[in-house]
């Protein structure tokens, strides 16, 4: 009889925000706001779309092997070595090949947070590695020293998401750095992998990040995607820095043509597109902070965030997280409940351009007004 390895029958698998069309048709609407995935809130780059029309009609051919272009650029983009950048579909391919190709099934263990970004526990069980995770602070500030006392000779990742999913925090770049001296000195053979994916969005980029302050140690990565700020989610390409031995090996295990002939043109474009990358992040920005204010107007409890999503909590007194959810659904917006990230009192909200900011505080104080007994009907 077939049978599927352990470790798959008792995944639990990767939870992504709904869509825009399952909405429309559960609740016969017209029109959806998604404001749950953390995606641009102003689509794809200019640049970018002219790309993937003038290239549209050589969908058929396969890609330069190794993405050599996108390499150079990125390099460039980042002042490195193109010897230490690795290109994937997404940077979740990234993830999962770090760890296939230095942690050993059923001998080494990956150390992360809970709650964090779920590909990194999920990935590490797929490929019957330990994991081994520690609680954040209970303000969702980061313990850095529970994480280390979780590292032994055996640990071979320890993942950091920073700003960190789902509450948004950025720790200065001198406590990651501090991190990343530590695990060199307790395990050498450790790899510090430090997901930037929002880093786009941080105030000060060059003080959050040990990759934009050009100070990467030699025992640690840094990951970064094309989802965010330059609006790429559906094409998926994501890139590190890696130490160049790390590196040599990604690109020995990657899939060939992992990356499209498209998303590269795409990505080559975004690059480009400065203009874009700006109006990103000032409408995030700008959205962030209205967002907050509105929340906290409402009595929410909001979170300080760097990223381009707030997560809050529901005033005492209102409906529950899961009502108000369901009453936005009804409304027509989608946020992220967080019950995946074992947090059912919390919520997410990626950040919208102004109209969808307008429409979902509006939602909100509806919601927030309807049921002053504390809870729903």
């Amino acid at each position: 009889m077939l049978s599927l390895r352990q470790e798959i029958t008792g995944l639990k698998a990767y939870s992504p925000g709904l869509s825009i069309a399952e909405i429309q048709k559960k609740y016969s609407l017209s029109r959806v706001i998604k404001m749950a995935s953390n995606e641009n809130p102003l689509g794809l780059p200019p640049l970018a779309r002219e790309a993937l029309m003038r290239h549209a009609a050589e969908a058929f051919r396969y890609p330069q092997g190794g993405n050599p272009r996108l390499v150079e650029a990125l390099a460039a983009r980042h002042a490195v070595d193109p010897a230490t950048l690795a290109v994937g579909n997404g940077s979740d391919e990234i993830i999962d090949l770090l760890i296939r190709i230095l942690a050993v099934p059923g001998k080494h263990n990956l150390v992360c947070f809970s709650p964090c970004f779920s590909i990194y526990p999920i990935q590490g069980q797929i490929c019957g590695v330990e994991i081994r995770r520690r609680p954040l602070k209970q303000d969702f500030l980061f313990d850095f020293d529970a994480l280390l006392e979780a590292v032994d000779q055996n640990t071979r990742l320890v993942f950091v998401t920073t700003p960190d999913n789902p509450s948004g925090h950025c720790p200065p770049r001198a406590a990651v750095l501090r991190l990343a001296q530590s695990l060199a000195e307790c395990a050498p053979d450790c790899l510090l992998v430090v997901d930037e994916a929002y880093m786009d969005f941080a105030g000060d980029e060059k003080e959050h990040s040990l990759l934009a302050a050009g100070i990467l140690p030699k025992n640690t990565a840094s990951l970064r995607t094309f989802s965010k700020c330059f609006g790429l989610a559906g094409l998926r390409v994501g890139y590190a820095v890696l130490p160049q031995k790390i590196a040599d090996g990604f690109w020995r295990a990657r899939l060939p043509f992992s990356v499209n002939i498209l998303a590269e043109e795409a990505a080559l474009a975004a690059l480009r597109d400065t203009e874009f990358l700006a109006a990103s992040r000032e409408v995030v920005l700008s959205g962030r902070a209205v967002l907050h204010a509105g929340l906290e107007a409402l009595d929410c409890r909001v979170w300080p965030s760097e990223a381009n999503f707030l997560m809050f909590r529901m005033p005492e007194g209102a409906p529950t997280a899961a009502h108000c959810f369901e009453a936005l659904l009804k409304s027509g917006i989608i946020i992220r409940p967080l019950t995946s990230y074992g947090l059912p009192d919390h919520l997410r909200v990626s950040v919208g351009d102004p109209q969808e900011n307008k429409a979902f505080l509006d939602a909100m104080s509806r919601i927030c007004a309807a049921a002053p007994s504390g809870r729903p009907a």
